[in-house]
């Protein structure tokens, strides 16, 4: 059983990540692994630095992501070149990493996808799971956490697709207006149920 994890900014999915990786879930996060197979020597690297050339490699011979982020901001062609490189990566090796905590009899799996609607990565996973906070709520932890004025907080809730369209789309939501202790039982409660269909 895989789990697609996703959530909107400051609704506490990272948080929820977290809880469920202490308690023994595996947890395949989509951040980590796009950061991954951009690395030197993976393949989706080699493509990049074929197609944008040796000015887009630091030092060190990692991307230079600013320079990188300035290319593609200011063009849609090779924005969706880009995309087409690791985004075909990052679905592979989540994959394979779930085939394997699976094959070693670990379930369920979790899949952390922040974009899971957006992208139309749905087909990955056997259910999904929204950690949902209210948009009042979420306005107020993301001015809270980053220090935001309440105009730049809605600008970035704004580029995302709205949290109460992701509720419509998802099979169980985890309501996480309160604390994190709340919502640690709230998870705890979800995973129990599910072992107990899988079994």
């Amino acid at each position: 059983m895989i789990i697609g994890l996703t959530g909107g900014i400051a609704t506490g999915k990272t948080t929820a990540s977290l809880i469920l990786s202490q308690q023994g879930i595996p947890v395949i996060d989509a951040d980590i692994i796009a950061r991954e197979v951009v690395m030197p020597g993976k393949e989706a690297y080699q493509k990049i630095v074929s197609y944008f050339g040796s000015q887009i490699i630091n030092s060190d011979h990692t991307l230079n992501r600013t320079l990188l982020g300035e290319i593609i901001f200011n063009d849609v062609k090779k924005r969706e070149k880009l995309n087409a490189i690791v985004h075909p990566a990052v679905r592979m090796e989540m994959k394979n990493q779930a085939k394997h905590h699976l094959d070693a009899g670990q379930n369920p799996v979790i899949m952390d996808i922040p974009l899971l609607f957006e992208s139309k990565l749905t087909h990955m996973v056997d259910v999904t799971w929204l950690i949902y906070a209210s948009p009042d709520i979420q306005l107020k932890r993301l001015m809270e956490r980053d220090d935001f004025t309440e105009k730049q907080a809605l600008s970035r809730i704004h580029s995302q697709l709205p949290i109460d369209e992701k509720k419509e789309l998802s099979d169980i939501v985890i309501v996480n207006n309160g604390t994190k202790k709340e919502l640690e039982e709230k998870l705890t409660l979800q995973i129990q149920n599910l072992r107990k269909q899988i079994l």
